[in-house]
C-alpha cells in the first residue's frame, strides 16, 4: 500500500499534502466542538453544531476556515459574532497535519496527527479553564503506548531491522519510559518550585500531560518539552511586556503628585495590572504542547543527538 501511495505522491506531489491539510482542517472543526463542550461535560456527538441562540448550523455554514470569512464572523441565523479562534484552530490543525505528512514518514505522520489533535484541544481548554482533561493526558499516554507498539518507527525502529515483535516491544518500552521519566521529572520540578516560591507552582494535570508527551516523543522529547516550554513561556512573557511598554509610552500619562496618597495608590494598582502573569495562574500545558510538537516534526534529530552525546560523555557508550 505504501508503495502505491509513493507512486501517486511522485506523480501528483500536491495530492496527499492537500488531502492532509483538508482532513486536518475538518478535524480542527471537530476539535472546536471538543474545546467548548468537554469542560462542560457535554457530549461531543449530539446534538449537532448549533448557534448560541439554539438554531442548528447548516452544513454550508460549517465549512472549515471558509465559513467564518464568508459569514464575516457572524452567525447567519441571528447575527451574533463568533470568535476568530474557530478558523484559527481549524487552520492550525490543518497545518499540523500538513507538517506531519511532509516531515515524517506516513506511519509516523498518522501517529503525529493523533498526538497533535489531542494536544491542540488540550491547549485551548487549558487556556480557557486552566485544566487538562484526563482524556487528553491519561488517554494520550495510553494512546501513545499503544501506537508505539503498533508503529515501532514512531521511536526510530525501522521496518526490517529486527522481527516486528522485537521492534514493537522495544518501541513500547521506550514509550513507557517516556511516560515515567517525563511525569516524574516534572514532579520534581514542581516540588522544587513550590519549595522556592512557597505556593502551588503547577497543576497535577501538567504532570500527566507530560506523561502523554513522553509516550509519543520518548524521554528525550519529554525532557526537551519541560525546558523548551519554559523558554517559550519566557519569550511570550517578555514579548507581552515589551508590547505593553511600547503601548504605554505612546499613550503617555501625567505624573501624579507623590504626596497624594490616592494618586500613589492608583499608580500602584496600575503598575500591578501592567505586570501580567505575576500573582496569576499561567497555563503551562500549551507551552509543553508547543515544545513537544516542535520536537516531533522538526527538532528530534538534534535533540536526540544532543542527549546521545551527553550519554556518551558521561557513561562512555
Amino acid at each position: 500500500m505504501w508503495e502505491q501511495m509513493q507512486l501517486i505522491e511522485n506523480q501528483y506531489p500536491w495530492f496527499f499534502s492537500g488531502f492532509a491539510f483538508l482532513v486536518g482542517s475538518c478535524i480542527g472543526s471537530f476539535l472546536n466542538v471538543c474545546i467548548y463542550r468537554i469542560p462542560l461535560d457535554e457530549s461531543v456527538i449530539a446534538p449537532g453544531s448549533h448557534c448560541a441562540c439554539g438554531k442548528p448550523i447548516a452544513w454550508y455554514d460549517n465549512l472549515p476556515i471558509l465559513s467564518w470569512f464568508l459569514l464575516r464572523g457572524r452567525a447567519r441565523c441571528c447575527g451574533r459574532r463568533f470568535s476568530p479562534r474557530y478558523p484559527f484552530v481549524e487552520l492550525l490543525t490543518g497545518l499540523w497535519f500538513l507538517a506531519c505528512w511532509q516531515l515524517r514518514s506516513p506511519q509516523v505522520a498518522l501517529c503525529g496527527m493523533v498526538f497533535g489533535s489531542m494536544f491542540i484541544a488540550a491547549t485551548f481548554i487549558d487556556f480557557d479553564h486552566l485544566i487538562i482533561p484526563d482524556r487528553f493526558s491519561i488517554g494520550g499516554a495510553i494512546s501513545g503506548v499503544l501506537l508505539s507498539l503498533l508503529v515501532p518507527s514512531l521511536h526510530g525502529y525501522l521496518p526490517g531491522d529486527e522481527l516486528f515483535f522485537i521492534d514493537a516491544l522495544r518501541s513500547g518500552i521506550v514509550s513507557v519510559l517516556g511516560v515515567l521519566v517525563g511525569s516524574s521529572m516534572l514532579y520534581w520540578v514542581k516540588t522544587l518550585a513550590e519549595v522556592a516560591l512557597q505556593r502551588d507552582a503547577m497543576g497535577e494535570g501538567d504532570l500527566k500531560f507530560l506523561g502523554a508527551i513522553g509516550a509519543f516523543c520518548g524521554w528525550q522529547g519529554a525532557l526537551f518539552s519541560i525546558f523548551g516550554g519554559a523558554v517559550i513561556g519566557c519569550i511570550g512573557y517578555f514579548g507581552i511586556r515589551f508590547a505593553q511598554i511600547v503601548l504605554s509610552s505612546r499613550e503617555g500619562s501625567s505624573e501624579p503628585l507623590r504626596n497624594d496618597p490616592e494618586a500613589s495608590a492608583d499608580e500602584d494598582r496600575e503598575e500591578e495590572e501592567a505586570l501580567p502573569f505575576f500573582g496569576v495562574e499561567i497555563p503551562y500545558g500549551p507551552m509543553l504542547a508547543f515544545a513537544s510538537m516542535l520536537y516531533f516534526v522538526y527538532l528530534h534529530p538534534w535533540v536526540d543527538g544532543y542527549f546521545a552525546t551527553v550519554k556518551s560523555v558521561l557513561f562512555g557508550f
